[in-house]
C-alpha cells in the first residue's frame, strides 16, 4: 500500500470543526453593506439582481382540439391583431382554424375578383 505525501494541513484538519461554518443568510441590502465599491460599480454598469426579479408574465390558455386540419399557417401579426383575432374566436365559439376559414369565406364574398 502506498501513502500519500503529506501536503502541509494535517494538523489544521484536526481542528476543523464544521459547525463553525454557517450559511450567508443575509439579505441582499445587509451584504451591500460588506462590499459597497462593487455594488456600486455593479449598479453604474446597469447589473440587476436575480432576487428582485418580477414574476414572469402568466401564459396564455391554449388552444387545442381535434378538427381534423392537419396543414400549419404561421403569420407575423401585431399583437393587437392577434388579441382582436382570438376576440372574434372567443365570442364566436371557435376554434383559431375555423375562425380562419370564416374570415377567408367572407374575403371571397366580399371580394370575388381576387
Amino acid at each position: 500500500m502506498t501513502t500519500r505525501p503529506d501536503l502541509g494541513f494535517g494538523a489544521e484538519l484536526e481542528r476543523f470543526d464544521p459547525a463553525e461554518w454557517q450559511a450567508d443568510t443575509a439579505k441582499p441590502q445587509e451584504r451591500a453593506g460588506r462590499a459597497p465599491a462593487a455594488i456600486k460599480a455593479a449598479e453604474a454598469v446597469g447589473f440587476q439582481s436575480r432576487e428582485a426579479a418580477p414574476p414572469p408574465p402568466a401564459r396564455k390558455e391554449q388552444r387545442r382540439r381535434r378538427t381534423g386540419r392537419s396543414a400549419q399557417f404561421n403569420l407575423k401579426v401585431k399583437p393587437e391583431t392577434i388579441d382582436a383575432f382570438c376576440a372574434i374566436a372567443d365570442r364566436q365559439g371557435w376554434g383559431l382554424g375555423e375562425t380562419l376559414e370564416h374570415a377567408v369565406a367572407l374575403l371571397e364574398r366580399d371580394y370575388p375578383e381576387i
